[in-house]
């Protein structure tokens, strides 16, 4: 589940951030979304309700998806001008309380932060299943999808960090409580294991 967390304080719910609104689409209320979910047809289905920061509500009436996009119509939102005052708006979602999450397995990427990162079996590098190759420093927001930040230590203790793609080609499964996920890099994506402390 590809969710930006955006609120650290335990006394409230965890708000993920959903979206980035972009530009007015057509001249009814319509706008451009950037996606940060895995989940947009729940996200942006009709009658969900989508907050900013501050706590404004917007209530999704139709979408739809247009290529690599999303094309929202908001509750009240109903011309281009309104669309365009939109532009730039980060709109969040409570999480899914931790039952649900795991009965879907699925996860956060802070869930992803300090699991160790092991070659799958029959990796493409020819070396050992459940080589370690480090440990899962950051989550990043890339074009298309996440990366991870993966550092390790190589023999003469220097930090090394690789970012990979969390795609499922690269990163076939995640084991939350066992503490680790499984890699199949292509060659020159991560360090050499041999190289590795």
């Amino acid at each position: 589940m590809n969710e930006h967390n955006s609120n650290d304080d335990p006394q409230q719910r965890e708000l993920l951030r959903v979206c980035r609104i972009g530009r007015a689409q057509g001249l009814k209320g319509e706008v451009n979304v950037m996606a940060f979910t895995d989940e947009p047809e729940r996200r942006f289905a009709p009658g969900s309700v989508l907050s900013t920061a501050d706590g404004r509500e917007f209530t999704v009436i139709r979408s739809r998806s247009f290529k690599l996009r999303w094309i929202v119509l908001f509750k009240g939102v109903e011309d281009r001008n309104a669309a365009e005052a939109l532009n730039g708006l980060e709109l969040f979602c409570e999480a899914d309380d931790a039952e649900t999450m795991a009965d879907e397995d699925a996860w956060y990427p802070s869930d992803l932060i300090g699991l160790q990162a092991r070659l799958v079996d029959g990796n493409a590098l020819g070396f050992p299943e459940g080589t370690s190759v480090g440990t899962v420093s950051d989550v990043l927001e890339g074009a298309a999808q996440s990366i991870l930040e993966i550092t390790s230590q190589s023999a003469d203790g220097d930090v090394l960090t690789s970012l990979v793609p969390f795609v499922d080609e690269i990163v076939p499964e995640v084991f939350l409580e066992e503490g680790y996920l499984t890699l199949d890099p292509p060659g020159g994506l991560i360090p050499d294991p041999q190289a590795l402390e």
